[in-house]
Protein backbone atom coordinates (compact mmCIF):
# COMPACT_ATOMS: atom_id res chain seq x y z
CA UNK A 1 0.00 0.00 0.00
CA UNK A 2 1.77 3.08 -1.08
CA UNK A 3 1.74 6.16 1.55
CA UNK A 4 -0.83 9.04 0.65
CA UNK A 5 2.07 11.87 0.00
CA UNK A 6 2.89 9.41 -3.00
CA UNK A 7 0.50 11.18 -5.38
CA UNK A 8 1.18 14.52 -4.16
CA UNK A 9 4.85 13.83 -5.21
CA UNK A 10 4.04 12.52 -8.78
CA UNK A 11 2.10 15.81 -8.96
CA UNK A 12 4.08 17.82 -8.21
CA UNK A 13 6.72 16.18 -10.80
CA UNK A 14 6.85 17.55 -14.12
CA UNK A 15 4.47 14.86 -16.32
CA UNK A 16 0.95 14.39 -16.05
CA UNK A 17 0.13 11.00 -13.89
CA UNK A 18 -2.25 8.82 -15.46
CA UNK A 19 -4.51 6.53 -13.39
CA UNK A 20 -6.48 3.95 -15.09
CA UNK A 21 -9.98 2.99 -13.73
CA UNK A 22 -10.12 -0.48 -12.08
CA UNK A 23 -12.98 -2.46 -11.28
CA UNK A 24 -11.24 -5.21 -8.52
CA UNK A 25 -8.06 -5.97 -6.91
CA UNK A 26 -6.92 -8.02 -10.13
CA UNK A 27 -7.75 -5.01 -12.44
CA UNK A 28 -5.29 -2.41 -10.34
CA UNK A 29 -2.47 -5.16 -10.21
CA UNK A 30 -2.34 -5.05 -13.96
CA UNK A 31 -2.57 -1.25 -13.93
CA UNK A 32 0.41 -1.39 -11.71
CA UNK A 33 2.15 -4.20 -13.24
CA UNK A 34 2.18 -2.45 -16.84
CA UNK A 35 3.64 0.55 -14.88
CA UNK A 36 1.03 3.32 -14.84
CA UNK A 37 2.07 5.53 -11.55
CA UNK A 38 -1.44 5.17 -9.69
CA UNK A 39 -4.79 3.80 -10.19
CA UNK A 40 -8.60 5.28 -10.09
CA UNK A 41 -10.85 2.98 -8.42
CA UNK A 42 -13.83 3.78 -10.38
CA UNK A 43 -17.13 4.04 -8.92
CA UNK A 44 -18.67 2.94 -12.58
CA UNK A 45 -16.45 0.00 -12.22
CA UNK A 46 -16.81 -1.14 -8.70
CA UNK A 47 -20.98 -0.87 -9.17
CA UNK A 48 -20.35 -3.05 -12.01
CA UNK A 49 -17.97 -5.70 -10.45
CA UNK A 50 -20.05 -6.16 -7.31
CA UNK A 51 -23.47 -5.81 -7.94
CA UNK A 52 -23.58 -5.94 -12.18
CA UNK A 53 -26.13 -3.11 -12.70
CA UNK A 54 -25.08 0.94 -13.60
CA UNK A 55 -23.67 3.49 -11.37
CA UNK A 56 -26.54 5.08 -10.27
CA UNK A 57 -25.62 5.74 -6.77
CA UNK A 58 -26.74 1.86 -5.53
CA UNK A 59 -23.47 0.85 -3.47
CA UNK A 60 -23.31 2.25 -0.12
CA UNK A 61 -20.48 3.80 1.80
CA UNK A 62 -19.40 0.39 3.60
CA UNK A 63 -19.45 -1.25 0.38
CA UNK A 64 -17.05 1.08 -1.12
CA UNK A 65 -15.02 1.75 1.25
CA UNK A 66 -14.47 -1.97 1.73
CA UNK A 67 -13.42 -1.75 -2.14
CA UNK A 68 -10.88 0.32 -1.40
CA UNK A 69 -9.35 -1.50 1.41
CA UNK A 70 -9.12 -4.60 -0.73
CA UNK A 71 -7.73 -2.47 -3.50
CA UNK A 72 -4.96 -0.93 -1.58
CA UNK A 73 -3.72 -3.78 -0.10
CA UNK A 74 -3.04 -5.38 -3.38
CA UNK A 75 -1.17 -2.84 -4.83
CA UNK A 76 1.58 -0.04 -3.63
CA UNK A 77 0.87 2.82 -6.24
CA UNK A 78 -1.38 5.39 -5.07
CA UNK A 79 -5.09 4.80 -5.61
CA UNK A 80 -7.52 7.71 -6.32
CA UNK A 81 -11.06 7.03 -5.43
CA UNK A 82 -14.62 7.66 -6.06
CA UNK A 83 -16.60 8.63 -3.00
CA UNK A 84 -19.70 9.61 -4.86
CA UNK A 85 -21.55 12.14 -2.63
CA UNK A 86 -20.23 11.74 0.40
CA UNK A 87 -23.23 9.46 1.52
CA UNK A 88 -25.21 11.59 3.43
CA UNK A 89 -25.10 14.83 5.41
CA UNK A 90 -22.11 16.62 7.33
CA UNK A 91 -21.54 13.50 9.65
CA UNK A 92 -21.75 11.31 6.81
CA UNK A 93 -19.16 13.28 5.18
CA UNK A 94 -17.02 13.14 7.97
CA UNK A 95 -16.93 9.33 8.40
CA UNK A 96 -16.50 8.69 4.94
CA UNK A 97 -13.43 10.69 4.88
CA UNK A 98 -12.24 9.06 8.00
CA UNK A 99 -12.79 5.35 6.27
CA UNK A 100 -11.05 6.23 3.32
CA UNK A 101 -8.33 7.36 5.36
CA UNK A 102 -8.24 4.05 7.00
CA UNK A 103 -8.83 2.18 4.16
CA UNK A 104 -5.14 4.04 2.66
CA UNK A 105 -6.35 5.91 -0.04
CA UNK A 106 -4.77 9.05 -1.60
CA UNK A 107 -7.35 10.92 -3.07
CA UNK A 108 -11.20 11.50 -3.05
CA UNK A 109 -13.37 13.12 -5.18
CA UNK A 110 -17.16 14.25 -4.48
CA UNK A 111 -19.50 15.36 -6.24
CA UNK A 112 -22.24 18.19 -6.26
CA UNK A 113 -25.26 15.93 -7.45
CA UNK A 114 -27.90 14.86 -4.98
CA UNK A 115 -28.51 11.46 -4.27
CA UNK A 116 -29.42 8.76 -5.70
CA UNK A 117 -26.47 10.67 -7.86
CA UNK A 118 -25.86 9.15 -11.57
CA UNK A 119 -22.57 8.75 -13.88
CA UNK A 120 -21.52 11.79 -15.16
CA UNK A 121 -21.68 10.82 -18.55
CA UNK A 122 -25.82 9.77 -18.34
CA UNK A 123 -28.56 11.83 -18.46
CA UNK A 124 -30.42 13.04 -15.72
CA UNK A 125 -28.03 14.85 -13.25
CA UNK A 126 -29.28 16.76 -10.82
CA UNK A 127 -27.32 19.11 -8.74
CA UNK A 128 -27.44 20.52 -5.16
CA UNK A 129 -26.57 23.85 -5.05
CA UNK A 130 -23.43 25.49 -5.31
CA UNK A 131 -23.22 26.87 -1.97
CA UNK A 132 -23.86 23.76 -0.15
CA UNK A 133 -21.58 21.86 -2.13
CA UNK A 134 -19.05 24.15 -1.26
CA UNK A 135 -20.18 23.29 2.93
CA UNK A 136 -19.55 19.63 1.90
CA UNK A 137 -15.98 20.06 0.85
CA UNK A 138 -15.00 22.21 3.51
CA UNK A 139 -16.69 19.43 6.04
CA UNK A 140 -14.63 17.04 4.14
CA UNK A 141 -11.40 18.89 4.43
CA UNK A 142 -12.05 19.55 8.67
CA UNK A 143 -12.31 15.89 8.54
CA UNK A 144 -9.15 15.07 6.59
CA UNK A 145 -7.21 17.27 9.64
CA UNK A 146 -3.27 17.10 8.77
CA UNK A 147 -3.76 13.28 7.01
CA UNK A 148 -1.90 13.91 3.12
CA UNK A 149 -5.43 13.15 1.55
CA UNK A 150 -5.81 14.61 -1.44
CA UNK A 151 -9.59 15.89 -1.80
CA UNK A 152 -10.72 16.57 -5.12
CA UNK A 153 -14.07 18.83 -6.11
CA UNK A 154 -16.35 16.83 -8.59
CA UNK A 155 -18.65 19.44 -10.26
CA UNK A 156 -21.43 17.66 -12.87
CA UNK A 157 -23.29 20.80 -13.74
CA UNK A 158 -21.42 20.45 -17.31
CA UNK A 159 -24.53 17.98 -18.24
CA UNK A 160 -26.86 19.34 -15.84
CA UNK A 161 -26.48 23.33 -16.67
CA UNK A 162 -23.86 23.41 -19.06
CA UNK A 163 -20.16 25.05 -19.09
CA UNK A 164 -20.38 28.25 -17.19
CA UNK A 165 -21.74 27.21 -14.30
CA UNK A 166 -19.39 23.96 -14.15
CA UNK A 167 -16.70 26.40 -14.30
CA UNK A 168 -18.28 28.74 -11.85
CA UNK A 169 -18.78 25.96 -9.49
CA UNK A 170 -15.33 24.97 -9.88
CA UNK A 171 -13.68 27.91 -9.15
CA UNK A 172 -15.82 28.12 -5.92
CA UNK A 173 -14.16 24.77 -5.23
CA UNK A 174 -11.00 26.01 -5.56
CA UNK A 175 -11.56 29.19 -3.46
CA UNK A 176 -12.63 27.02 -0.61
CA UNK A 177 -9.22 25.26 -0.98
CA UNK A 178 -9.92 21.75 -2.30
CA UNK A 179 -6.43 20.24 -3.69
CA UNK A 180 -7.75 19.66 -7.13
CA UNK A 181 -11.04 20.24 -9.29
CA UNK A 182 -12.74 18.20 -11.79
CA UNK A 183 -15.52 19.01 -14.44
CA UNK A 184 -17.04 16.00 -14.95
CA UNK A 185 -18.95 15.02 -18.04
CA UNK A 186 -16.81 16.17 -20.44
CA UNK A 187 -17.37 14.66 -24.49
CA UNK A 188 -15.79 16.55 -26.41
CA UNK A 189 -11.92 17.94 -27.31
CA UNK A 190 -13.80 21.62 -27.36
CA UNK A 191 -15.11 21.28 -23.50
CA UNK A 192 -11.90 19.83 -22.50
CA UNK A 193 -10.01 23.06 -23.74
CA UNK A 194 -12.87 25.04 -22.37
CA UNK A 195 -12.13 24.10 -19.29
CA UNK A 196 -8.34 23.88 -19.99
CA UNK A 197 -8.96 27.58 -20.33
CA UNK A 198 -11.23 28.83 -18.05
CA UNK A 199 -9.40 27.00 -14.84
CA UNK A 200 -5.70 27.50 -13.61
CA UNK A 201 -4.56 25.23 -10.84
CA UNK A 202 -4.47 21.67 -10.26
CA UNK A 203 -7.68 20.33 -12.29
CA UNK A 204 -8.22 16.80 -13.02
CA UNK A 205 -9.62 15.09 -16.62
CA UNK A 206 -11.57 12.34 -17.22
CA UNK A 207 -11.12 10.56 -20.58
CA UNK A 208 -14.24 7.99 -21.16
CA UNK A 209 -14.36 5.80 -23.63
CA UNK A 210 -16.42 5.75 -26.29
CA UNK A 211 -16.38 10.11 -27.00
CA UNK A 212 -14.70 12.39 -28.52
CA UNK A 213 -11.97 12.80 -26.07
CA UNK A 214 -10.08 9.50 -26.44
CA UNK A 215 -8.14 11.66 -29.01
CA UNK A 216 -6.56 13.63 -26.93
CA UNK A 217 -3.10 12.12 -26.05
CA UNK A 218 -1.42 12.35 -22.52
CA UNK A 219 0.48 14.67 -23.81
CA UNK A 220 -2.02 17.01 -25.21
CA UNK A 221 -4.02 16.55 -21.69
CA UNK A 222 -0.33 17.59 -20.21
CA UNK A 223 0.17 20.94 -22.52
CA UNK A 224 -3.24 21.81 -21.77
CA UNK A 225 -2.25 21.54 -18.04
CA UNK A 226 -3.88 18.93 -16.49
CA UNK A 227 -2.27 17.08 -13.44
CA UNK A 228 -4.13 13.75 -13.08
CA UNK A 229 -6.00 11.95 -15.84
CA UNK A 230 -8.59 9.51 -15.20
CA UNK A 231 -9.20 6.59 -17.79
CA UNK A 232 -12.17 4.75 -15.54
CA UNK A 233 -13.56 2.58 -18.07
CA UNK A 234 -11.54 1.61 -20.64
CA UNK A 235 -10.26 -1.65 -19.09
CA UNK A 236 -13.65 -2.32 -17.20
CA UNK A 237 -14.92 -2.41 -21.04
CA UNK A 238 -11.54 -4.40 -22.58
CA UNK A 239 -12.60 -6.95 -20.10
CA UNK A 240 -16.03 -6.97 -20.81
CA UNK A 241 -15.58 -7.05 -24.55
CA UNK A 242 -12.83 -10.10 -24.27
CA UNK A 243 -14.93 -12.37 -21.90
CA UNK A 244 -18.06 -12.10 -24.02
CA UNK A 245 -15.90 -13.04 -27.25
CA UNK A 246 -14.31 -16.26 -24.95
CA UNK A 247 -17.72 -17.43 -23.69
CA UNK A 248 -19.12 -16.85 -26.89
CA UNK A 249 -16.38 -19.32 -29.19
CA UNK A 250 -16.53 -21.88 -26.22
CA UNK A 251 -20.35 -21.67 -26.42
CA UNK A 252 -19.94 -22.45 -30.38
CA UNK A 253 -17.17 -24.53 -30.29
CA UNK A 254 -17.68 -26.66 -27.25
CA UNK A 255 -14.11 -25.98 -25.95
CA UNK A 256 -11.67 -23.15 -25.11
CA UNK A 257 -9.35 -24.05 -27.37
CA UNK A 258 -8.63 -21.97 -30.24
CA UNK A 259 -10.91 -18.73 -28.33
CA UNK A 260 -9.72 -15.36 -27.42
CA UNK A 261 -5.75 -15.06 -26.57
CA UNK A 262 -5.69 -14.97 -22.85
CA UNK A 263 -3.69 -15.65 -19.96
CA UNK A 264 -1.73 -18.77 -19.16
CA UNK A 265 -2.35 -20.41 -15.77
CA UNK A 266 0.98 -19.79 -14.90
CA UNK A 267 0.70 -15.79 -16.03
CA UNK A 268 -2.18 -15.55 -14.18
CA UNK A 269 -1.03 -16.92 -10.82
CA UNK A 270 1.65 -14.36 -11.21
CA UNK A 271 -0.03 -11.33 -11.62
CA UNK A 272 -2.40 -12.38 -8.32
CA UNK A 273 0.98 -12.68 -6.03
CA UNK A 274 1.66 -16.81 -5.62
CA UNK A 275 5.13 -16.25 -5.36
CA UNK A 276 5.33 -14.16 -2.56
CA UNK A 277 2.86 -16.81 -0.67
CA UNK A 278 5.45 -19.80 -2.09
CA UNK A 279 7.86 -18.14 -0.43
CA UNK A 280 6.03 -17.79 2.88
CA UNK A 281 4.84 -21.66 2.59
CA UNK A 282 8.54 -22.45 1.82
CA UNK A 283 9.78 -20.36 4.87
CA UNK A 284 7.53 -20.95 7.55
CA UNK A 285 5.44 -24.11 6.76
CA UNK A 286 5.20 -27.12 7.93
Amino acid sequence: MAGDSSLRRLLEGPGIVLAPGAADSITARIVESVGFPAVYMTGFGATASRLGMPDIGLLSQTEMTEHARNMTRAVSIPVVADADTGYGGPSNIDRTVREYLQAGVAAIHLEDQVSPKRCGQMSGVRLMDADSSVKRLRCAMQARGTADLLIIGRTDALPAAGMAEAIRRARLYQDAGVDMVFVDGVKKVEEVEAVARAIDGPKVVSVVDGNETTRLTATDLQDLGFGLALYAVTALFTATRAITGALTHLKAAGTPAGGPARHTYEEFSRLAGVDVHNDLDDRFGG
